[in-house]
Parts: C-alpha cells; structure tokens; sequence
C-alpha cells in the first residue's frame, strides 16, 4: 500500500533553505562563463583570409613594378646610346658649318627623352650662328635651369644678348660666367677670353676705365695665346681718356702679335686677314703720333701700313695712303 507524504504544516512551507556565500559565489561563476560562439571563430578566418589577399597583391605588384624597372634600365640604355649619337653627330656637323643639319641632329637627341645640358647648349649655339635668336636663347635658359652653375651656357647668353644689343644682360651674363668658371672651370672656357669680353661690352658701354683694367687683367693671363685685338681695343679705351702715347703703345703691341701669327697661319686667307688688321693699326697709330707731335714716327706709321697695302695688291689703300706720306712730307718740309 503507497504511502501518502505528510503534509507539511504552515511554518515548515515558509521556511526557505538556507544558502551559503560560497554556493552563490561558485553559481556566479557558472554562469559568468561565456559560451562558444561558432561566429567568433568565422570572422578571424574572414579577416585572415582578407589580409592573406591583400599581402599576395603586393607582393605580385612588387614583382611586376621591379620587373616594369628593369625593362626600364635597358630602355634607357638604348635611348642614352641613340642620344649620344645624335648628339655627337650633330657636334661634328656643327664645328663643320653644317648648321641646320647640327641642329636636326641636337633636336632629335633632345626629343629622346634624356637631353643634355650640353645638347641645349651646342643647339643654342647652331640656333644663334643661324639668326634664330628666339630659339636660341630659349635652349641657353632651358640649360641654365637644369645647370645654373654651367659657365658656358651664361658665356653663350652673353654673346647673344650681345647681337641683341641688350649690354646690360649681356654683361651681367658675363659676370656669372665668370663666377661660375672660377668655381666649376671649363674646359672650354678660359678666363683671359673672358676678361676680354668682359672688356668689350665696357667698351661699348663707354665705360673706359672699366675696359682698360679687363683688358689688363686678359693680357696678365698665363692660359692660351694674347689676341691681338685686346691691345687694339684697350687702345681705344685709351685713346677715349686721352691716354694717345699708351694707345700707340697698344698698337705697337697688336702688330708685334700679328706678325707672329701671320708667321704661323696656315692658309693666305688667314694671313691676307691678319696684315688688312695690321694696316689698320698702324694707320690708327699714324693718326695719334701726328696729335701728339710726333710726325716722323706717323710717317714711318704710314709707311708701314703701304708696304702693307702694296704687298696686298690693294691698288686703292696704295694710293690714298701715299697721298698721306706725301702730306706729312709736305710739312716736314715747311
């Protein structure tokens, strides 16, 4: 027979059971534990698998960039080979006189793509020799900004500015030529011709003083050969202070430099040149000995420069300058 439970009484059914601190602490912690989350697990994976991705595309286009490079060095290689030739055959026709084929040639090594400070340079100067000022000083500036320090490209300027007439920019071109010729030299520039440039534009700029102490400064140089004309131009300068003995002196000197030259001249072009200069001279110096009271010395002057003429078969000098000998003659005589 089942046996029927004992109802429990009022007082037993409001009692509760008693729990312990510890047991509600370690219940706490069960169900402070977190679960597994099958999606937690899904994103890590989905990002490994993103970055995975991105690292291989770098790496592939790192590949491609390096091998884009090489193929690139050898590129440059030939284009610099084929400049070089173009640059190089336009030199040769340009030192020829063939100046629009120098100039076809430059311009085909400047458009491959790596020109040169020289090939602007070089073209500049086949631009200026053709009358294409425009041109010409367009390559001196494009290679004064790839080289600022480059004394022949402020030298070609120069002269250019020089045929434009413009003295200022011409003398202030040649001022950084000089400075840059100190502190980088070229071979191709010395600095006795650059003081003698220089001394020019003073001339023609009637800066006189100015003149006379580049023309100095030209002679007093060691490098290269005297040009006979820094003597005939600083006798100019002279003759514009009223220095008339020092100019004769000058010309004295500009016709000793001649007949050394014209002892070496290789062709009779070049020496018929170098005695119609001497001529010159010698009349010029003629014309200040007679200011200066010194006939006899103008005579012998004048005598020279007909020798001269005579020995050139110049018929007409001949004669107008026996007429001068005959004058001088003429008031000795008096």
């Amino acid at each position: 027979m089942k046996k029927t439970p004992a109802k429990k009484t009022k007082q037993q059914a409001n009692v509760r059971p008693v729990v312990s601190k510890a047991t509600i602490k370690d219940t706490n912690k069960r169900q402070a534990k977190p679960c597994f989350n099958p999606w937690s697990l899904s994103i890590y994976v989905y990002w490994f698998i993103i970055l995975f991705f991105i690292a291989a595309t770098f790496y592939i286009l790192g590949r491609s960039h390096n091998s884009a490079n090489m193929n690139n060095v050898r590129i440059t290689e030939e284009i610099l080979l084929q400049a070089n030739d173009y640059y190089e055959s336009g030199k040769t026709k340009l030192l020829a006189g063939n100046i629009e084929e120098a100039i076809t040639d430059l311009t085909a090594s400047i458009d491959a793509g790596v020109a040169s400070v020289e090939s602007y340079i070089l073209r500049g100067e086949a631009y200026l020799q053709s009358g294409d000022y425009r041109n010409a000083m367009e390559d001196f500036n494009t290679a004064l900004s790839k080289d600022p320090a480059n004394a022949v490209a402020y030298y070609d300027r120069s002269l250019l500015n020089t045929r434009l007439e413009d003295y200022a920019a011409a003398m202030n071109d040649i001022n950084n030529a000089m400075a840059a010729n100190v502190t980088h030299p070229s071979q191709f520039l010395q600095m006795r011709d650059l003081y003698a440039k220089r001394g020019q534009l003073n001339l023609w700029m009637k800066n006189w003083e100015g003149a006379i102490a580049d023309y100095t400064n030209s002679l007093a140089r060691p490098e290269g050969s005297v040009n006979p004309s820094v003597y005939a131009e600083r006798a100019e300068a002279y003759t514009a202070i009223g220095d008339l003995s020092a100019a004769v002196n000058d010309y004295g000197s500009a016709v000793r430099v001649i007949s050394e030259q014209i002892q070496g001249a290789p062709s009779v072009e070049e020496r018929e040149s170098l005695s119609n200069r001497a001529m010159g001279y010698f009349e010029k110096s003629a014309a200040l000995n007679l200011k200066l009271g010194n006939t006899e010395m103008a005579r012998v002057d004048l005598e020279s420069a007909y020798t001269i003429a005579v020995a050139l078969n110049d018929a007409e000098t001949t004669a107008r300058l026996q007429e001068l000998i005959n004058g001088i003659n003429e008031t000795v005589e008096q």
